[in-house]
């Protein structure tokens, strides 16, 4: 494939992933699981994030290739691990992607959210099909919509007569683990920097690009966070919070705003649609690096001779998304794909901690908490989220197994 994206494409390309639909529908599972603790468990995914992105962003720079950790595990821990953290995100992945998608619907139709959400899927995969640019300049138009609305959703909400600073205190209902699932849970809306290390092999100079790409488009993303956060508890407070759907609308009404609220949900939808065209892209070229090792059909790793995409991988992924955004409900995508790719991260980590110093190994804390912090978050989610999580990786664990023997 061709070596398209500069520092810029690639910053936005993991904004485009990580400030979208998370920022809309994740604080409130994230609320109603920590409470008044809401903040800190924002920080907890901050910090897990950082760990997680530095270790990516070495390892991206070692192996400029497509597939993200799937690449890493198995070039640094074996063939299995490698499979195993493919596994877990193409189908933590896909799962978003769903939820994404549903968002949009949600947003624009409510009454035919699933129909939207299709169409939404079959749009974005065509537009990724004739080539990564289109995708990546798309992207940043979307990026610059949403941090646009949110910076209006902020001063609004922080200038209100309805804003309460003591709403920001920590109660007695904020628990150890109550706090450790809302981290989880808002880990679901930070992940999006892997993008930016699944496309290594169309990343111009990725040795220095991806390691410089990733914190940058994740500081960014934190300063975002924190402030609708604060946005959110001073207007509605954590009870309210974690009540509401649609959290950003509600906030934007009852800071005496209701004129913005169609501008917060089609921000919303906006925000969506480029969490949705990233994610694509990332999986898509997992499945590209696994269907060349064939743990997938071989024929999803061709390359399409004119735009310089895995066209296969992108329409078989289009398709098993659009499926599912016909079927499932977004809240129990979230709390699956966290699980997913909080195990992705947990090899991420692991692979890293194996650099040598001539390699660009980070410090070794680094992947340490990092390891530590994903498995913690992974399991403090929801038992339901665990069960199917885990269920997945062991079925595909045995499938590799049968696979290997035969």
């Amino acid at each position: 494939m061709r070596r398209q994206l500069g520092l810029r494409d690639a910053v936005v390309v993991g904004l485009g992933s990580m400030i979208g639909a998370g920022v809309f529908a994740a604080f409130t599972p994230a609320a109603e699981a920590a409470g008044s603790g809401l903040l800190i468990g924002l920080a907890v995914a901050a910090v897990v994030a950082y760990c997680n992105a530095t270790s990516s962003a070495r390892l991206a720079a070692r192996y400029p290739a497509s597939g993200g950790t799937y690449v890493y595990g198995r070039e640094r821990l074996g063939p299995f691990w490698g499979y195993l953290a493919g596994c877990a995100f193409v189908v933590g992945k896909t799962a978003s992607c769903a939820a994404m998608a549903l968002t949009v619907g949600s947003y624009l139709w409510p009454d035919q959210a699933h129909a939207v959400a299709v169409a939404a899927v079959v749009a974005l995969t065509a537009l990724n099909y004739f080539g990564i640019q289109k995708a990546a300049w798309l992207t940043r138009i979307i990026v610059a919509v949403v941090l646009l609305v949110l910076a209006v959703v902020v001063v609004v909400c922080l200038t209100s007569e309805s804003a309460d600073p003591g709403r920001l205190e920590i109660g007695g209902d904020a628990t150890y683990r109550g706090v450790l699932q809302a981290a989880g849970l808002l880990f679901f809306a930070f992940a999006g920097y892997a993008r930016i290390a699944t496309l290594g092999e169309e990343v111009r100079d990725p040795g220095r690009t991806i390691p410089r790409a990733v914190p940058l488009a994740l500081a960014i993303t934190l300063i975002t966070y924190v402030a609708v956060a604060v946005a959110l508890l001073v207007v509605l407070g954590p009870e309210r919070l974690a009540a509401t759907p649609d959290a950003v609308a509600a906030a934007v009404q009852a800071a005496g705003a209701p004129e913005l609220v169609p501008v917060a949900r089609i921000g919303a939808a906006v925000a969506a649609l480029g969490s949705l065209l990233a994610l694509i892209l990332g999986v898509s070229r997992t499945t590209l690096a696994m269907a060349r090792d064939r743990h997938l059909p071989t024929a999803l790793a061709e390359i399409h001779p004119k735009y310089h995409v895995p066209h296969r991988a992108e329409l078989a992924v289009g398709a098993v998304v659009a499926v599912l955004a016909a079927l499932v409900d977004v809240r129990q995508a979230i709390g699956f794909s966290s699980f997913g790719v909080l195990f992705y991260y947990a090899i991420a980590n692991l692979s890293a901690a194996t650099l040598r110093p001539d390699e660009g190994r980070p410090p070794r804390a680094v992947p340490a908490v990092g390891l530590v912090g994903c498995l913690t978050l992974a399991f403090a989610l929801p038992w339901s989220s665990v069960f199917a999580g885990g269920a997945v990786l062991l079925l595909g664990t045995v499938l590799y197994g049968v696979r290997h023997r035969q």
